[in-house]
C-alpha cells in the first residue's frame, strides 16, 4: 500500500486498532496538539522520542520544540512515537507506514524526522520507526526522497553507536538550533535544492552546530583504539560544538503541553525552573553537559505555571532541574505558588531535590493544599567514602537530619535512591546502605514514637557516561553488581528490629552492561544494533522486552574478528591518551580537568572533593571561556540588586 506525503493513514489504521493493545495511544486527537496545513508549510518536522507513547508524551524536549516550531509561520511539526510490537506486525502485513499521532500522516513524508534519545537504550526502536517509515536504515544509502534523521538529547553527545543510521546530530539545547535548521532547509528549498541531500549537509555541517557523521572518517590502531577523527570534505569543522540557550525567560515554553488521551507516566505540568548545574558529581553526565547553570526568574515561572494549568488542566506542578531546591529563589517560587493555589485541587512538587539543599519550610510551602506524598532524596552512595568519590558531598549526619525533620513535620515514607558498580566500590560500600536505612528508620520511631515509619531503598547500576570525569572508568561487571545487591537484600532480611521497614528495590547488573555498550561506544557498535534489532529487539528500555542473552550474543557475532568485543567497550579502564569516540564533540569541558577529577577521584576517603562553583571560585572546567557563557542566577529584577555579583573568573 502506498500513501502520497501528506496523506492520513487514519483510515487504514483505524481497521487495525481493535486488534492492538492500549489502541487510544495512536489516535491523536489530545487537548493542545496541532495538526497545520501541509501544503500550507515550506519545512515539516515530525518529531520522534522513541519509546512508547505513554513514556515519551509528557518529554519536555519534544512538547517544547513541538510548541517552538509550530508557532513559526510555513513551518509544521508533528509527533511520533515507537509502536508496540503487535501493531508492528499489523502495519507490516498491511502495508501501514510509520505515522504521525496528529494527522497520522507517513513520516517519510516530511522534511526533517528529529529523534531525542534521553537514553540510549531507544536504539533499536529508531531502527523499526525508519524502516516502517520506508527509509533505508543507513543514512549513506538515502535518496534526496527521504528526510534528514537527526539526534538529539542528552545521548546525542556520543551519537557514534548510531551514526550510520543517523544523517546529522545536534549536541546540547534544542530551542534555537531547531529553528536555525529550519531557515537552513527552508532556504535551501526556496533556491531549488542545490547540491541535493549532501548539499544540505554541507549547509547545516558548516557553522559546526551540526555533526553530519558520514562527513567525518575515522581509523582505528591494531590493538582496537581509535586513531582519530577527521574531517573528510572542505568546509566541514574539526569540532562540533553544543548549542547554549542563554535567556531562559525569552524561551517560556512549554506554554500549552499535550494532554494524553491515555495513561502517561507523567500527568503533571512540568516547569523547568533552572537549566544545568554546577555541584560537580562525577558520575552525572546531565549536570556535566548542561552547563553553566541558567535560571529562571520566580515571575517567568509563576507566569508560565498559571498559563500551563490554565491550558491543561493539570492538577500537578512539577518545578524541574537537576536539583530543584538550588534555585536562589526557590523559597519565594514556592511561597508565591502556594499562596496562588491555596485552596484548589492544584498541588506542587520538586521531584529532584537534594539532602543538602532541602528544608521542612520549602516542603510546607509544597504541601500546603494538604498532598503530602512521600519524600525522595539520592545520596547515591551507600559509605561516607563513597559518596567523597562520586563529589556527592552529603554526610550520614545531613541525611538524618533532614529525615528526622521530615518525620517531626509529619512525613511517614521517604525513599532513598543509591547507585551500585561505582568506581572503586567494594562490598562494605554497598552494605552500608543497610546500615544507614535502618538509621532512617531508627530515628524515625525515636523521633515521633510511631511503627509506621518507612523507607524505601531503590538502587540501579552505575554506568560510566560520556563527557563525564567517570569517562574513562571500567565499568563493574555485571556478575560483581548483582552479588553485592545479593548480599544488601541478605543484611535488609537479617534485620529483625528495622529489616521489615525496608523496601528494597533494585535493577540486574546486566541491562547497565548494555547500556554502558551504548553509550561510550564507537561506530562499530552499530553493527550490534542493527544485529540485535534484525534478531527482534524492541524496547530494550523495557525489563519485560530486554534480553541480555540475546544482546551480548549479537555483540560477539557483529564483533566476530575485531579487536574488540563487549568488555571491550564496558568494564575494560581507559587511558588519558586514548581517543575516545565523543572527543571531536564539544560540551565545553576542559579535557585535562575532567581527568584531573578523575584521578582526584581514586582516592577514597582521600578523594578531592570540588566545590559548587555558584558559590565559590571557579574551578576552571572550561565551560564559561570556551562557549562565551556565565553561570545566571537570581535574575528576578526585583531582586538582583540584593545578589552579589557572580564573573568568571
Amino acid at each position: 500500500m502506498s500513501f502520497n506525503a501528506g496523506e492520513s493513514v487514519l483510515p487504514q489504521l483505524e481497521a487495525l486498532l481493535p486488534r492492538v493493545q492500549k489502541p487510544i495511544q495512536y489516535v491523536g486527537g489530545e487537548l493542545n496538539s496541532v495538526a497545520k496545513d501541509w501544503e500550507g508549510a515550506e519545512v515539516r518536522w515530525a518529531l520522534m522520542y522513541p519509546d512508547a507513547y505513554e513514556v515519551g508524551v509528557p518529554n519536555q524536549g519534544v512538547q517544547i520544540l513541538y510548541e517552538v516550531l509550530n508557532e513559526r509561520e510555513g513551518v509544521l511539526a508533528e509527533r511520533t512515537y515507537a509502536v508496540w510490537p503487535d501493531l508492528e506486525a499489523l502495519m507490516r502485513e498491511h502495508g501501514i507506514p510509520q505515522f504521525t499521532v496528529d494527522a497520522h500522516r507517513p513520516v517519510g513524508g516530511f522534511d526533517v524526522l528529529g529523534v531525542s534519545f534521553a537514553s540510549e537504550m531507544g536504539y533499536t526502536n529508531l531502527l523499526t520507526a525508519l524502516d516502517l517509515a520506508g527509509l533505508p536504515l543507513h543514512a549513506a544509502d538515502r535518496t534526496d526522497d527521504h528526510p534528514v534523521v537527526l539526534g538529539g538529547g542528552h545521548a546525542a553527545f556520543n551519537p557514534e553507536p548510531v551514526a550510520d543510521f543517523l544523517d546529522a546530530a545536534v549536541l546540547g539545547d534544542g530551542e534555537e538550533v531547531a529553528l536555525a535548521i529550519t531557515e537552513v532547509v527552508r532556504e535551501w528549498k526556496r533556491e531549488g535544492r542545490p547540491g541535493g541531500r549532501d548539499g544540505l549537509l554541507e549547509r547545516l555541517a558548516a557553522g559546526g552546530g551540526v555533526y553530519v557523521p558520514r562527513f567525518y572518517d575515522v581509523d582505528y590502531l591494531p590493538d582496537g583504539r581509535i586513531g582519530g577523527y577527521r574531517p573528510n570534505r572542505p568546509g566541514v569543522p574539526w569540532q562540533v560544538q553544543k548549542h547554549t540557550v542563554m535567556d531562559l525567560d525569552s524561551w517560556p515554553y512549554p506554554k500549552a503541553p499535550i494532554v494524553p488521551v491515555a495513561e502517561s507516566v507523567h500527568e503533571r505540568y512540568s516547569v523547568e525552573i533552572f537549566r544545568g548545574c554546577t555541584r560537580g558529581c562525577r558520575f552525572c553526565q546531565a549536570g556535566m553537559i548542561t552547563r553553566p547553570v541558567r535560571e529562571r526568574s520566580k515571575e517567568t515561572v509563576q507566569s508560565m505555571v498559571d498559563e500551563g494549568v490554565r491550558n491543561t488542566g493539570f492538577q500537578e506542578v512539577g518545578l524541574l532541574s537537576l536539583s530543584s531546591a538550588d534555585h536562589t529563589e526557590i523559597g519565594g517560587i514556592a511561597k508565591g505558588l502556594a499562596d496562588a493555589y491555596e485552596g484548589t485541587n492544584t498541588g506542587l512538587s520538586l521531584p529532584s531535590t537534594r539532602v543538602d539543599a532541602f528544608n521542612i519550610d520549602l516542603a510546607n510551602e509544597l504541601t500546603r493544599n494538604g498532598r503530602r506524598s512521600g519524600l525522595t532524596f539520592a545520596p547515591e552512595g551507600g559509605s561516607e567514602r563513597m559518596r567523597r568519590v562520586i563529589n556527592k558531598m552529603v554526610t550520614e549526619q545531613d541525611l538524618i537530619r533532614t529525615v528526622t525533620a521530615a518525620y517531626e513535620a509529619g512525613w511517614r515514607q521517604v525513599k532513598l535512591y543509591f547507585m551500585c558498580g561505582l568506581p572503586t566500590e567494594e562490598d562494605e560500600d554497598v552494605l552500608a546502605i543497610a546500615d544507614l536505612a535502618t538509621e532512617v528508620i531508627r530515628t524515625g520511631r525515636e523521633v515521633t514514637g510511631r511503627k509506621d515509619i518507612r523507607c524505601t531503598v531503590s538502587i540501579g547500576g552505575f554506568v560510566p557516561k560520556p563527557q563525564t570525569p567517570f569517562q574513562w572508568a571500567g565499568q563493574t561487571p555485571a556478575e560483581t553488581v548483582d552479588a553485592r545487591l545479593r548480599k544488601l537484600r541478605d543484611a535488609l532480611r537479617a534485620d529483625k528490629r528495622y529489616g521489615k521497614s525496608v523496601g528494597l528495590r533494585y535493577h540486574e547488573g546486566s541491562p547497565s552492561i548494555i547500556e554502558g555498550l551504548l553509550s561510550r561506544g564507537d561506530r562499530r557498535v552499530g553493527a550490534v544494533i542493527e544485529r540485535v534489532w534484525r534478531d527482534g529487539g524492541r524496547f530494550d528500555g523495557w525489563s519485560e522486552r530486554f534480553s541480555y542473552e540475546r544482546w551480548m550474543r549479537c555483540a560477539e557475532e557483529a564483533l566476530a574478528g575485531q579487536p574488540v568485543d563487549a568488555d571491550w567497550f564496558t568494564v575494560r579502564e581507559r587511558a588519558e591518551d586514548e581517543v575516545l569516540p565523543w572527543d571531536h564533540l564539544d560540551a565545553g569541558l576542559d579535557r585535562s580537568w575532567l581527568w584531573q577529577d578523575w584521578e582526584d577521584a581514586q582516592h577514597g576517603e582521600e578523594s578531592v572533593e570540588v566545590d559548587d562553583c555558584r558559590w565559590n571560585p571557579c574551578y576552571d572546567c572550561g565551560v564559561c571561556p570556551s562557549m562565551g557563557t556565565e553561570i545566571q542566577i537570581g535574575v528576578s529584577p526585583a531582586d538582583r540588586s540584593k545578589l552579589l555579583p557572580l564573573s568568571v573568573v
